[in-house]
């Protein structure tokens, strides 16, 4: 046999055992999705809402109910630090967004109309007493912004946990734009190595952070499910439509408005220290505009925490919403509207 043969043979043989492992590690991913997915159950309800399943997670008694919202590419699982704490005074309610956790995907476009009027329809499905108080992370403040100019009647406060601004790339250090874009462009290659299995083989799809015991079944179940990466592209490339709808959102009059946002001396460990900082100051301005939003508002920043404030300081969460409740139901106003306090 000549060498030139040889090699031919070789690379055959190399790619037959790359289609081999890749195949086998799709197939481990697959199935171990699965038996997550029968071990967990569905978490809540499901409603059909113009021809896709939504999920629907609701506990506790009262009113009025609170309905949270997740940030980009997080499920309902993210609020276990607060929806059983909160459900001991009044009823909570935490839902997927389409593609992610229990909700099935969708083809067309998520920008913030479109995941508002999901949301309103998920609200009459499941019979949600209005009106209730929205709490939303991160992009979710946006989404809820629209929900708000949409259906004003159906709310009765809002709580934006780190909220992001409509349009904020236009605001942001350009190179951290630049450093997002680069993470985007990313995500098909990630989508890749998850339907492979290589994220679960490092055991990163079932590891549960400390404080989400509770949950770790569902979170087990709704890791590392390749189809969502196709959910974070949709909503992360629908984000100027976002910005655009909702910019001239508000202000909504008197509406009771809670501020949650991040310690700015606490910067992500991921960006280079500069363009934190930078970042950070004019993350700390937009948040102090959304007190624009309403006649009655006040900002609570969080001492100590990341952008992940239900995560590093559940406590202040759950005590402040529970006192917005309370404010609400006696139909109270902000004794400090305006202010701006660190806790």
């Amino acid at each position: 046999m000549g060498p030139y043969k040889l090699l031919i043979r070789v690379c055959i043989a190399i790619v037959l055992l790359c289609l081999l492992a890749g195949s086998g590690g799709a197939a481990y991913n697959a199935l171990s999705i699965r038996h997550y997915r029968q071990i967990a159950g569905v978490p809540g309800k499901l409603y059909r809402i113009d021809g896709y399943s939504m999920h629907l997670y609701c506990t506790g008694q009262a009113t009025p109910t609170i309905v949270l919202s997740s940030g980009l590419g997080d499920d309902f699982t993210g609020w276990a630090k607060v929806q059983p704490v909160l459900s001991q005074q009044t009823r909570v309610c935490s839902y997927d967004r389409a593609g992610f956790g229990w909700s099935e995907s969708r083809p067309d476009v998520q920008d913030a109309n479109a995941v508002s009027s999901q949301l309103h329809q998920l609200m009459e499905a499941a019979a949600v007493q209005r009106p209730f108080v929205l709490v939303g992370h991160s992009l979710s403040g946006i989404y809820l912004r629209s929900y708000i100019a949409h259906y004003p009647g159906d709310v009765a406060g809002l709580v934006l946990v780190d909220g992001s601004t409509p349009l904020q790339d236009d605001r942001i250090p350009k190179e951290l734009v630049k450093i997002q874009e680069d993470q985007r462009r990313q995500m098909p290659w990630q989508k890749l190595l998850m339907t492979f299995g290589w994220y679960r083989l490092q055991g990163i799809c079932t590891s549960v952070p400390p404080g989400f015991e509770a949950y770790s079944a569902w979170i087990k179940a709704d890791s590392c499910i390749p189809s969502q990466m196709d959910a974070v592209e949709n909503e992360l490339d629908a984000v100027r439509a976002s910005g655009e709808e909702t910019i001239h959102a508000g202000p909504f009059g008197t509406l009771p408005v809670l501020i949650l946002s991040h310690d700015p001396n606490v910067l992500p460990p991921n960006w280079p220290a500069a363009i934190s900082k930078a970042n950070s100051i004019v993350w700390s301005q937009m948040q102090e505009e959304a007190k624009s939003l309403s006649g009655q508002s006040k900002r609570i920043i969080a001492k100590g925490s990341d952008h992940y404030i239900q995560n590093d300081r559940a406590d202040l969460v759950n005590r402040e919403i529970a006192s917005f409740v309370v404010m609400i139901r006696s139909h109270q106003s902000f004794p400090d509207n305006g202010s701006t306090t660190e806790e």
